[in-house]
């Protein structure tokens, strides 16, 4: 969970709302995702001044509830939002979120493939970095863009002592396929990143991470001798807006909470 943290002095900041929401799409480089189903950036305008954050990987009816009831946040930061591919209605669980965001004067940000291919705030870099891989760089091709990140282990480790400090990271529960030997090599993208698997086959990537299992990405495993860790939807996709949260807790002095909903997928 981000530290709640405020100004040097005492207190929390504040900042004016579409400051904010300027500072995270140049520093998120939205832009650069035409292409994502995702309409990334600012989603649902709530308060002016934005005093409280709250982060989390869905913009589901229980997260906004506490994060906008509970928690009285101004701006609610998510990796999955709530308008994908274009909005054409607002009916049933769709009206109930934008209601309740509504009736809180909540804003509601959403940042998808951005937050997955950030150097430094996206969820696979930040997974490289708190496994001590070293010397990453771009893995991953989806809508053309590299959305994962691939990099090299200081020494060679066992299959068994790489995941179990993965599930150290991310909260445990990881699938293990182990077609593959020790692991140095090693590649991930996270969420649905199954289908990325194909990019290893003659490469040195030896052990691979995404979230969600898929049968296909078992098979193609086997069939080129590698390993692959089913490490979680969810669990793999709480490192970028946790990193988010803390950037905005130091840069605005704002007050942020991590709400926490896993799904155990």
């Amino acid at each position: 969970m981000p530290q709640r943290r405020g100004k040097a002095g005492g207190g929390y900041g504040q900042v004016k709302l579409f400051d904010l929401v300027g500072y995270l799409d140049d520093t998120l480089a939205v832009s650069d995702f035409a292409d994502d189903a995702s309409a990334n950036g600012l989603q649902f305008e709530g308060s002016g001044v934005v005093r409280k954050v709250a982060v989390a990987v869905d913009a589901c009816q229980s997260v906004i509830d506490r994060a906008a009831g509970d928690e009285a946040a101004d701006f609610l930061l998510v990796h999955h939002g709530l308008i994908w591919g274009g909005l054409r209605s607002i009916t049933g669980g769709l009206k109930n979120k934008f209601s309740s965001l509504l009736r809180h004067n909540t804003s509601l940000y959403a940042c998808h493939l951005p937050l997955d291919a950030h150097p430094d705030f996206g969820n696979n870099a930040r997974i490289l970095k708190a496994l001590s891989v070293k010397r990453y760089a771009p893995f991953g091709t989806y809508h053309g863009k590299k959305i994962g990140f691939q990099g090299v282990l200081s020494k060679a480790a066992s299959l068994d002592a790489f995941v179990e400090k993965l599930d150290r990271i991310t909260g445990g529960g990881s699938k293990v396929v182990a077609f593959g030997g020790k692991v140095k090599h090693i590649a991930v993208v996270s969420g649905g990143g199954a289908g990325c698997i194909s990019e290893i086959e003659r490469s040195l990537v030896d052990t691979y991470i995404t979230g969600e299992p898929s049968h296909a990405a078992f098979l193609q495993a086997e069939e080129m001798g590698k390993n692959i860790v089913f490490a979680g939807h969810y669990a793999t996709e709480t490192f970028g807006v946790r990193a988010v949260g803390d950037l905005l807790a130091g840069k605005f002095g704002l007050d942020v909470v991590f709400i926490e909903h896993p799904t155990g997928f």
